[in-house]
C-alpha cells in the first residue's frame, strides 16, 4: 500500500536481513507500542542470505553467534548454509509478527531531516514509482556493501575471453559448470567456499590468487554442542553454546594479535598437516601480512584442503598479465585454460545503503562523519546505523546496537524529546578507521564510510567482550544533545 505524508512512523528500518529483523525485535521488546515499518529492496526476507546464491554459500562465522539470542538456532552444525540462514530469518520474523511490518521491493533513494518538525522524509522507489515515508527515527540496517554491484578490477584483455564470466554476487541460476574448466579469481571467503562446493562436478577448478590468505579449518559440528542441546532447554543451550563460541573466537583473535609470529606458525602447521606431502605451503598458504591484519577465512572440516589433496582443485599464486580467448595468461608465462571465469574479487563498501542523506536540504556525507559508539553519526539527529564486527559474528555487535537504540528511543519517549544526536562540540578528533582491516575492499572505501576516533565515545572497537561490558554501564546521554520542536520554536521566536 502506498504510504502518504500523513502516516508518521516512530521508526523506519531499512533492510530486512539479520540486522533489520533483530532491530525490529529489540525496539518493540523495550517499546511495545512503537510503530515501525521495515523497507526492503528485495522481494523477500534475508538480505545477504537472499542475495548470495552461489554454490555452497554459507556463514563464515559460527551460526550460534550469528543467529539471534532471542530465537535459538535449532541445528547442530557450527556452520550453516545460506538457505538455512534465510529460512531461519523468515521463521523468526513470522514467529514474532515482524513480517507483517515489511514493505518489499522498496529502494531508499534519499532521506532528509527537517529540523522544524524533527521528522525524516524518506524518498523511495517502488516499481519505478515514488513513495514517501515520514518517520521520527531512521534506522539503517542495510549493511555496508553495495547490493547492485561487486568490485570488478580492470582486467587487461577481459573483452577477448570467449567463455563465461560470472561474479558470485550475481550467480546465474542456469549456470552449467559440469565437466568444465573453471578459474576462480580471488582467495577470500567466497572463493574458498566456491571451490570445494564445485570441485566434484567440474573437470578442473583453479583458485588464482595474487597473494595467500590465512585459512582456519573448523569442524562442521562438535560434541559439546550436541551435549548442551541434549541436556539443556533450547534457549539455555543456545546461550551456552553461543557464549562459548564467541569467547573461543575472541581468544583466538587476541592470541593472533598478541603473538603474530607464533600464530603464523600455528596456522602454517595446521595447513601443512592437511595438504599433500611436499605441497609448497609457503607459496600458496603463507601470507605476507600478520594474522587478522585482513580477515581470516574459515574452511569447514578443511574442505578446501581436502579438494586439493584429492586432486580436485589447485591453487595458483601469480598475477594476471592478460585475458585471452581461452583463459588467462599469467605474469609467469603460465596459461590457465578456462570455460568459466568467476571473479570473486570482493565487495564495494557503501554507507547508508548508498542513499543520499541531508538535513534541511544540506547534504551530509557519511565519509565526513564520526561514528558515535559505532552506530550514530555526529550531528545527525534521530538516525542509527547497524554495523557488525570484522573479527566476530556480525550479529554480536548489531544486537548490542539494537538494544542501545531501543534504550535511546525509550528515553526520548519518556522525556518527550523529539530529537537526539551525538556531538563533539567543536572538539578536534583524531581519525581512526571504522573497520580495523587492511583488506583491499576496506582501503578502497576510505572516504566513503564514517570514521572512528581515538577518544571515547567515538572509539569503535572490534572487541566483543569490552563492548558487552560497556553496554551495561555507559551513560547513554554522554556527548548527546536532546531537545524538542516546541523549545526550538520558542527559542527562534524569542
Amino acid at each position: 500500500m502506498p504510504k502518504t505524508t500523513t502516516d508518521v512512523l516512530d521508526v523506519l528500518i531499512v533492510g530486512a536481513g539479520l540486522s533489520g529483523i533483530d532491530s525490529a525485535y529489540r525496539l518493540t521488546e523495550r517499546n511495545p507500542d512503537l510503530t515501525y515499518t521495515i523497507v526492503e529492496q528485495r522481494e523477500r526476507i534475508g538480505g545477504t542470505w537472499d542475495l548470495f546464491r552461489y554454490p555452497g554459500v554459507r556463514s563464515d562465522s559460527d551460526i550460534f553467534t550469528l543467529s539471534f539470542p532471542w530465537y535459538p538456532w535449532k541445528g547442530t552444525r557450527t556452520v550453516a548454509q545460506g538457505d538455512e540462514i534465510r529460512e531461519y530469518l523468515e521463521d523468526a520474523a513470522a514467529h514474532f509478527g515482524i513480517d507483517k511490518h515489511i514493505d518489499f521491493g522498496v529502494k531508499v533513494v534519499s532521506a532528509d531531516f527537517d529540523t522544524s518538525t524533527d521528522l525524516w522524509t524518506v524518498q523511495t522507489e517502488v516499481g519505478g514509482k515514488k513513495r514517501e515515508y515520514l518517520t521520527r527515527f531512521l534506522y539503517v540496517c542495510s549493511g555496508y556493501y553495495r547490493y547492485d554491484r561487486g568490485y570488478e578490477p580492470d582486467f587487461p584483455g577481459i573483452e577477448k575471453f570467449k567463455g563465461q564470466l560470472v561474479h558470485p554476487q550475481f550467480w546465474p541460476e542456469d549456470l552449467d559448470y559440469k565437466g568444465k574448466k573453471v578459474v576462480v579469481i580471488g582467495s577470500g571467503a567466497t572463493a574458498v567456499t566456491l571451490i570445494p562446493s564445485m570441485a566434484d562436478d567440474v573437470e578442473k577448478i583453479t583458485m588464482l590468487q595474487r597473494s595467500p590468505t590465512y585459512m582456519l579449518a573448523l569442524p562442521w559440528s562438535d560434541p559439546m554442542t550436541k551435549i548442551a542441546q541434549k541436556v539443556l532447554p533450547g534457549k539455555a543451550a543456545h546461550s551456552v553454546i553461543a557464549t562459548r563460541n564467541a569467547l573461543l573466537t575472541y581468544s583466538f583473535y587476541q592470541y593472533c594479535r598478541a603473538f603474530p609470529k607464533l600464530s603464523r606458525r600455528t596456522l602454517r602447521t595446521m595447513a601443512k598437516m592437511q595438504l599433500p606431502k611436499g605441497y609448497p605451503v609457503d607459496v600458496d598458504f603463507k601470507p605476507k601480512y600478520e594474522p587478522w591484519d585482513q580477515r581470516l577465512c574459515v574452511i569447514p572440516a578443511g574442505d578446501l584442503y581436502t579438494a586439493i589433496r584429492k586432486g580436485k582443485a589447485e591453487v595458483v599464486t601469480d598475477q594476471i598479465d592478460t585475458f585471452d580467448e581461452t583463459g588467462i595468461v599469467l605474469k609467469s608465462g603460465k596459461h590457465l585454460d578456462a570455460d568459466i571465469i568467476i571473479t570473486a574479487t570482493g565487495l564495494e563498501l557503501v554507507a547508508m545503503g548508498g542513499a543520499n542523506l541531508s538535513i534541511d536540504g544540506a547534504e551530509q556525507k557519511p565519509g565526513d562523519k564520526y561514528a558515535y559508539r559505532g552506530y550514530m553519526l555526529n550531528d545527525v539527529p534521530n538516525m542509527a546505523w547497524a554495523v557488525g564486527y570484522t573479527n566476530a559474528s556480525w550479529t554480536l555487535r548489531v544486537d548490542l546496537t539494537a538494544q542501545a537504540v531501543a534504550k535511546l528511543i525509550a528515553l526520548m519517549r519518556e522525556k518527550g524529546y523529539t530529537h537526539a544526536y551525538p556531538t563533539a562540540e567543536g572538539e578536534v578528533l583524531e581519525d581512526a578507521p571504522l573497520l580495523e582491516l587492511d583488506s583491499g575492499y576496506v582501503q578502497r572505501a576510505q572516504g566513503n564510510i564514517p570514521k572512528a576516533a581515538r577518544t571515547q565515545p567515538w572509539v569503535v572497537r572490534h572487541n566483543l567482550v569490552l563492548d558487552a561490558i560497556d553496554a551495561r554501564r555507559y551513560d547513554i546521554t554522554e556527548a548527546m544533545v536532546f531537545g524538542t520542536v516546541e523549545k526550538k520554536k520558542a527559542k527562534a521566536s524569542a
